[in-house]
């Protein structure tokens, strides 16, 4: 069963960080696609950040290019999303998702644009918030 747990919310001033993390369970991180996903409430999900299986390689979404970085753990099967000069428009519920269930044992993966966009991400963290105030 695929699952995913995240933590590492709160709340931080302007300019402060958090770490945000994604554990799993029920597959390896190194073998799938990960992204971090943002979402205001009545709005969609919007993507942030992914990490490619293949290699490790990130995407990142404008506005966290520079701030935000995404790493894995392979030995804690954990992914992490550091978040760096928060600002109060950074103020959202935080989401992991993954596509492991789509493509495992297929021996297919996704496309950019599928995996930025959550297409196919059958698995989701329960989501974790993100308040920058001062």
């Amino acid at each position: 069963q695929v699952q995913l747990v995240e933590s590492g919310g709160g709340l931080v001033q302007p300019g402060g960080s958090l770490k945000l993390s994604c554990t799993a369970s029920g597959f390896t991180v190194d073998d799938y696609a990960i992204g971090w996903f943002r979402q205001a409430p009545g709005k969609g999900r919007e993507g942030v950040s992914y990490i490619r299986s293949r290699d490790g390689g990130a995407h990142y979404a404008d506005f966290a290019m520079g701030r935000f970085t995404i790493s894995r753990d392979s030995a804690k099967n954990t992914v992490y999303l550091q978040m760096n000069s928060l600002q109060p428009e950074d103020t959202f519920v935080y989401y992991c998702g993954t596509d492991a269930e789509l493509h495992r044992g297929t021996y297919t993966y996704g496309t950019h644009f599928q995996v930025f966009n959550g297409l196919g991400f059958a698995s989701w963290g329960q989501g974790t918030q993100v308040t920058v105030s001062s």
